[in-house]
């Protein structure tokens, strides 16, 4: 059992944090951080998996360049249904995704640091409880409630809402890391990278690099849900075969899995049971690690029929600033459902709408909707005709109830 991130008892108290990992040591120059993250390919955790080191000298060098100090932001929101991951470890360990927010800001030249949380959750609560226990720092430090809709925790979404109020993306040119919040350089992160940043701070990288794979070390947490006996969040070294990160939740490899979260793809979970839970493993079978969640599909379950609730979701989820978002997303959504309805032309108008809305929005949010519709499309037209079939010739097929969480 891996207890990096996740403790087998909770940590939400100052004095058992310390009691399970100690204080964070001899202090390290920035420079020394961003080897240490660089060493072990540190990818972000929030679902677009950037290098961390990346991020860290981009927002420290602006701030050498423009003589501002900077800003971190802990993205502690989790926006996407599917995952639960931010929320368990907020709420067993939360020193340590400060510990990490400390050590960041250190690192980059900042000296305001914001925890971005979801309004109706106990996170604000946690983080404001264990933020009184430590000691004051130089740094000023707020927990912000981010309103809960799906794109409001992407990162330029929380830079806008913490600067206007409006919590939509501010678009693919926006630069954060030179420009964000106050016009200041800032530094975006999950709370789960944050969480493994204060590790490799604290550790060290040959410390950190004693699991996982050679080309991704470390451990990751993962939301298991849907049709699985034991659902929740595990944590597991990065390299993990499918089938035993689904053991862990009591689920056997096999039936249909959304991976990924909304923006994810399917996959049929016998055919990839033997893959590694790392991003480069997955992505070379096609899969993607997204945000960390896999969505189990109950015996019987109907993959376009969930995606259709999925890309009714991502209509109405989105930012309505571009005409992919406006005009693209309800057009897709609504092709999708002619086609679980029976429509035998609704397959051709996706096949000619999808390669169109891609790469188009001012933000990434039409893409995702259309990797999860084409990632559907194939599946059910290669893998499974005889389904597709009884929806082009009787309007359904009688599925089980939906799985994939939208709220």
């Amino acid at each position: 059992m891996i207890d990096r991130l996740l403790p087998a008892r909770p940590a939400r108290a100052w004095v058992d944090h310390l009691a399970r990992l100690g204080p964070m040591g001899q202090a390290i120059t920035p420079e020394q951080l961003v080897q240490r993250l660089d060493r072990v390919g540190l990818l972000g955790r929030g679902g677009a998996g950037f290098s961390t080191a990346r991020k860290v000298a981009a927002v420290a060098t602006a701030v050498s360049r423009r003589r501002l100090p900077g800003v971190v932001v802990a993205n502690c929101c989790e926006g996407d249904p599917t995952s639960g991951k931010d929320r368990v470890l907020v709420a067993v360990a939360p020193h340590l995704v400060i510990d990490g927010a400390l050590a960041a800001a250190d690192a980059v030249g900042a000296n305001r640091i914001v925890f971005a949380v979801p309004k109706l959750s106990t996170t604000p609560n946690t983080l404001r409880a264990a933020l009184s226990e430590r000691a004051r720092t130089a740094f000023e430090i707020e927990v912000i409630a981010v309103p809960e809709r799906y794109i409001a925790s992407e990162a330029t979404s929380l830079v806008r809402f913490l600067n206007t109020g409006d919590a939509r993306p501010a678009g693919r040119l926006q630069q954060i890391w030179e420009s964000g919040v106050d016009g200041r350089p800032t530094l975006v992160d999950n709370a789960e990278t944050l969480a493994h940043l204060a590790l490799v701070a604290r550790f060290g990288s040959d410390w950190f690099a004693a699991v996982g794979t050679a080309a991704e070390p470390g451990t990751t947490l993962v939301t298991v849900a849907g049709a699985v006996p034991r659902p929740g969040v595990v944590e597991i070294p990065l390299g993990t075969p499918l089938h035993a990160v689904l053991a862990r939740a009591g689920a056997a490899a096999s039936g249909w899995a959304l991976l990924g979260g909304l923006a994810g793809r399917w996959i049929n979970l016998s055919s990839f049971a033997d893959i590694g839970y790392s991003t480069a493993q997955l992505a070379a079978a096609g899969a993607t690690r997204g945000v960390g969640s896999i969505i189990v599909l109950p015996q019987g379950g109907c993959l376009l029929t969930e995606t259709s609730r999925i890309l009714d979701f991502h209509a109405a989820a989105g930012a309505r600033q571009c005409g992919p978002c406006m005009f693209g997303l309800p057009a897709i959504a609504a092709d999708l459902a002619d086609l679980v309805g029976g429509d035998r032309g609704a397959l051709d108008r996706l096949r000619r709408r999808l390669p169109v809305i891609h790469g188009r929005g001012a933000c990434g949010h039409p893409d995702g909707a259309v990797m999860l519709a084409a990632s559907a499309i194939a599946a059910i037209t290669a893998e499974q005709p005889g389904h597709l079939a009884r929806h082009l010739n009787t309007g359904g097929c009688g599925a089980p109830p939906m799985v994939v969480p939208l709220t």
